[in-house]
């Protein structure tokens, strides 16, 4: 059975304010479907079912989206207001009495990649430590140039960074909780805290992801759909997992 799962939905997304100015950002369509749509769909053609969507700015917008929705066969989304300018750590720290004493995942609504969820709660559940974060390396968004002494020797286009970052896609232990307050941002304290104490494993996904920020990346990300290419989408038109 498979941990319920927390979606980050209320971003105001300032850096899309092309498309954020009258939906909220886990609305932003990608080849005409929310992209907060795309992200449920590569936990539930994993076996996920039931999703806890932490809604903010424009949340009512969400919710609607939500209720109107035909989710794949046993899938359950439900909407839950947690407040318009509450921080990430915030919105789960709202949702802990929903979420009981249960293993859980959480992860942004403006997040995409094929990663492999059963692997990744297969390495949490062997660390042990009470939260794991997938780690990936993006590609840089300008192509670099080599040097050779004072000499411009040859360009790499838009290589891929050799730093791991935040990619989302999160699992906790419900001690987890007790390192996110209702003020906290979840980037900032609470990671330092778990990470200093040794409880923050490290996911590393090498596979294809991301990330949703700015106009020109929802571009990118309609591209690829549109031409067939998009590497997350891993369910056939019925939800079920293909790849």
């Amino acid at each position: 059975m498979r941990p319920p799962v927390v979606i980050l939905c209320g971003g105001r997304g300032t850096r899309l304010r092309e498309r954020t100015e009258s939906v909220p950002k886990a609305l932003v369509e990608i080849g005409g479907r929310p992209i907060l749509w795309h992200v449920v769909q590569i936990y539930a053609a994993q076996g996920f079912d039931r999703f806890l969507l932490a809604t903010g700015y424009l949340g009512e917008a969400v919710a609607e989206f939500a209720a109107s929705q035909r989710w794949p066969d046993g899938v359950e989304v439900e909407c839950l207001d947690t407040g318009l300018d509450t921080p990430t750590g915030g919105r789960i720290a709202r949702l802990s009495e929903r979420l009981g004493e249960e293993r859980f995942c959480a992860t942004y609504a403006d997040g995409v990649a094929d990663v492999d969820l059963g692997a990744l709660l297969g390495f949490h559940a062997a660390r042990g430590a009470l939260a794991t974060m997938t780690v990936v390396r993006p590609n840089l968004q300008w192509g670099v140039a080599e040097l050779d002494g004072d000499s411009v020797s040859g360009f790499v286009e838009k290589p891929r960074s050799e730093r791991w970052i935040n990619g989302g896609f999160f699992c906790f232990e419900p001690g987890a909780l007790s390192y996110i307050g209702v003020d906290s941002v979840l980037e900032r304290e609470p990671l330092q805290r778990l990470a200093a104490d040794r409880q923050l494993a490290a996911y590393r996904h090498e596979g294809f992801w991301d990330c949703m920020d700015t106009y020109k990346d929802a571009v990118v990300l309609g591209d690829l759909w549109a031409a067939g290419q998009a590497p997350w989408r891993i369910w056939d038109e019925a939800g079920t997992r293909v790849r």
